[in-house]
C-alpha cells in the first residue's frame, strides 16, 4: 500500500505531507482545490512525463517522495534485487526530483536510478485510471498476459513448461542459422577459431599460472628484503642468549617451583606451550631462510611470461582460467563447423522434434486459454450487469499467430504461446462488438473499466488502485453499483478514489478532504482526514451543492448506514 506520500513546490502545493490508510480512501473537495493535482504528483512518482511546468513558480525544483509498504511474493521484490535494492524490511521509497529546467532526478530506497527504471518498479505498485488516460487494460498488447493471470498457477505452470521449450527452440534455431550462413563467413569463423586456438595452444597455459607467477615474482623481487628480516628475526629467537634460552630458562625455573602450588602448574603449562611453538616457529624460519634463492634468470622468465599472458587477457579473458575456458569453448564451435553438413542434419533433427514438443503445448495453452475466455467472459458479464450493462456484450477473441513457411502457413511460436488475444465489446444492442480500447468514453467506459479492475486487480499485483473521477457521467442506482463495486476492489488492494459521488463517498474507509487558500498572495492545498460528523457534512455538501438543508443531512446519514449495512455484508 502506499503509506505516506510528500510533495513539496509542485503546482499550488507548497508543501504537504498526507498518510494513508488500507481500503477504500475516497479524495473530495471543490473543483480546482487541488484533488486532480495530487494524482498528478503520484503519477510523476511512478514514472509519469514530467515537465518544469509541474514546479511552483519561483522555486527551484518540484519534489515528490512515496512510501510504499509491500509484502513477499509481490513482483517489485524481482525487480529490486535486479537493482541491487535492500527490501527485507518490506519498505520501498520512490522519490522524484524535477528541476525549473525540466530534468528529473529519480531515487529508489535513496538508490539514483533512471527515469525508465522508476516507471517499471513505479507501475508495479500504483495503476492510475483516469477519464483520459490510455490505460493498461484497454491495450491489447496486455491482454493476453490479463487471461493468463486470471489463470492463476495452473496456467503459470503451463506458460512455465512452454519457456523452457521455447528457450530450447529458439537456441537450436541459431546454432542452425550460425552453420547455414553462407560459406565465406563460415570458412572466415573457421580462419579466426584456427587462429585463436594455436595462439593459446601455443602459449601452453596452466589452471592458475598467472596467479602462481605473480606470487614467485613478488618473492624475487623482494628477495633481499625477505633474507634480512627472516635471518635477524631467526637471530632473535635462536641461539646463545637469545629469545628461546631465556623462554627456556624460565620454564625450568617454573618446573622448580610449580608443584608448591596449584596456580604455578598453570603458568608453566602456559610458558611451556609458547617455548615450544616458539622453536617450531624458528625452525619454519630456518627451512623458509634455506629454500630462498635469488635467481635473476629466472625473474626475466617470469617478467616475460607474465607479459606474453597479458596479450592473451586483452583479447581472451581477464584470467588464465578464463583463456583456457574460452579455448574450450571455440574449441567446440571448431568441431561444430568443421563437421557441419551432419551437424546441420542433426540440429534440424532436434529442431524438429522440439518443434512438435513446443507445438503440443502451445495447442495445450491453447486449449486452456479457451476454456479461461468463456470463464473470463461469463465473470465480466456478471460484472457488468451488477453495474446496469446487462444488454452489454463483451468477447475475448483468441486467434492463432501464423507465419508463411515454403508457401505454407505454419504456427508462429512467441515467448507466450502462438496465440493472440484480445477484447471487443458492444455496449448497445445491435451494435457490432469492437476493440476494447476503441470503445467510446464516458460513462460506460467507467463501468466497463471498473468491471475489468474489479476481476483483474488481486491478479495484478498492484499495491495501490487510483480511480481518478472514473464516475462521471452517471448517477442514481448506477452511482450506487459503482460505489460497492470501487469498494469490493479496495476489500484485496488499496483504492485512492476522487469522487463527485456521495454514493461512493460513503462507502470510504478514509475520507480525505482538499481544499485551497490564500496566504501572502499564494495559493495553497490543503488536505484534512474527516471524522464521523465531518464526513456526514461533506457528503450533504455533495448531495445538495452549497447549501445544506436537514433534509440534506438525513438524506447523508442514510447513505452512511447503508454503506456500512453494505460493508458488514461484504
Amino acid at each position: 500500500m502506499l503509506a505516506e506520500l510528500t510533495i513539496r513546490n509542485f503546482a499550488i502545493i507548497d508543501t504537504l505531507t498526507i498518510s494513508f490508510q488500507k481500503g477504500l480512501t475516497v479524495l473530495s473537495g471543490e473543483t480546482g482545490a487541488g484533488k486532480s493535482i495530487i494524482i498528478d504528483a503520484i503519477g510523476l512518482l511512478i514514472g509519469g512525463r514530467g515537465s518544469s511546468e509541474f514546479v511552483r513558480y519561483g522555486t527551484a525544483k518540484a519534489e515528490i517522495e512515496g512510501l510504499f509498504l509491500v509484502e513477499e511474493p509481490h513482483p517489485v521484490f524481482e525487480q529490486a534485487e535486479a537493482l541491487g535494492i535492500d527490501l527485507s524490511d518490506g519498505m520501498i521509497v520512490l522519490k522524484r526530483d524535477i528541476t525549473d529546467a525540466g530534468k528529473s532526478i529519480c531515487r529508489i530506497n535513496g538508490k539514483l536510478v533512471t527515469l525508465t527504471l522508476l516507471k517499471e518498479v513505479g507501475q508495479a505498485l500504483v495503476d492510475i485510471h483516469g477519464q483520459h488516460e490510455t490505460q493498461y487494460l484497454l491495450q491489447p498488447d496486455m491482454h493476453l498476459a490479463l487471461l493468463d493471470s486470471f489463470g492463476g498457477e495452473e496456467m503459470a505452470e503451463t506458460l512455465q513448461e512452454y519457456q523452457m521449450l521455447y528457450e530450447r527452440y529458439k537456441e537450436l534455431q541459431k546454432k542452425l542459422r550460425h552453420l547455414t550462413e553462407n560459406e565465406q563467413q563460415v570458412n572466415q569463423r573457421l580462419d579466426l577459431i584456427h587462429y585463436q586456438l594455436e595462439e593459446i595452444s601455443l602459449a601452453e597455459l596452466k589452471q592458475d599460472e598467472d596467479d602462481q607467477l605473480q606470487e614467485e615474482r613478488t618473492k624475487l623481487g623482494n628477495y633481499e628484503k625477505l633474507y634480512n628480516n627472516l635471518q635477524d628475526a631467526y637471530q632473535s629467537l635462536y641461539g646463545e642468549q637469545r629469545g628461546i634460552e631465556f623462554v627456556s630458562l624460565a620454564l625450568h625455573s617454573l618446573q622448580n617451583v610449580s608443584h608448591l602450588d596449584e596456580a604455578l602448574q598453570h603458568m608453566e603449562e602456559n610458558v611451556g606451550n609458547h617455548y615450544y611453538a616458539l622453536e617450531e616457529a624458528a625452525s619454519s624460519i630456518r627451512h623458509y631462510l634455506e629454500s630462498l634463492e635469488f635467481d635473476p634468470a629466472r625473474l626475466d622468465y617470469i617478467e616475460g611470461r607474465l607479459n606474453d599472458i597479458s596479450k592473451l587477457k586483452r583479447k581472451y579473458g581477464h584470467t588464465v582460467n578464463e583463456i583456457i575456458d574460452y579455448a574450450a569453448t571455440i574449441e567446440k564451435e571448431l568441431e561444430l563447423l568443421q563437421n557441419k553438413d551432419s551437424n546441420i542434419e542433426a540440429l534440424r533433427h532436434d529442431l524438429s522434434e522440439i518443434q512438435q514438443a513446443l507445438q503440443n503445448v502451445a495447442s495445450s495453452l491453447h486449449n486452456h486459454r479457451k476454456a479461461l475466455g468463456t470463464e473470463l467472459t461469463e465473470a465480466i458479464h456478471q460484472e457488468l450487469k451488477e453495474l446496469y450493462m446487462e444488454k452489454t456484450i463483451f468477447d475475448i477473441r483468441i486467434g492463432s499467430l501464423t507465419v508463411d513457411q515454403e508457401g505454407e502457413r505454419v504456427p508462429e511460436f512467441t515467448k507466450h504461446g502462438s496465440d493472440q488475444v484480445e477484447f471487443y465489446i458492444s455496449t448497445n444492442p445491435g451494435e457490432p462488438l469492437k476493440p476494447l480500447a476503441k470503445v467510446a468514453s464516458g460513462g460506460e467506459l467507467s463501468r466497463v473499466i471498473l468491471a475489468l479492475k474489479s476481476i483483474f486487480s488481486e491478479h495484478q499485483g498492484i499495491t495501490a488502485i487510483i480511480f481518478d473521477e472514473v464516475d462521471t457521467g452517471v448517477s442514481g442506482r448506477v452511482a450506487q453499483a459503482i460505489a460497492e463495486k470501487i469498494y469490493r476492489v479496495s476489500i484485496g488492494s488499496q483504492v485512492l478514489c476522487i469522487t463527485h459521488l456521495p454514493q461512493v463517498a460513503a462507502m470510504a474507509d478514509t475520507h480525505l478532504h482538499i481544499s485551497k487558500h490564500i496566504s501572502n498572495e499564494r495559493t495553497t492545498t490543503n488536505v484534512i482526514a474527516l471524522d464521523s460528523l465531518q464526513k456526514a457534512d461533506e457528503i450533504g455538501r455533495m448531495i445538495s451543492g452549497v447549501e445544506m438543508t436537514e433534509l440534506t443531512k438525513q438524506h447523508a446519514q442514510e447513505l452512511l448506514l447503508l454503506a456500512e449495512e453494505i460493508k458488514k455484508s461484504s
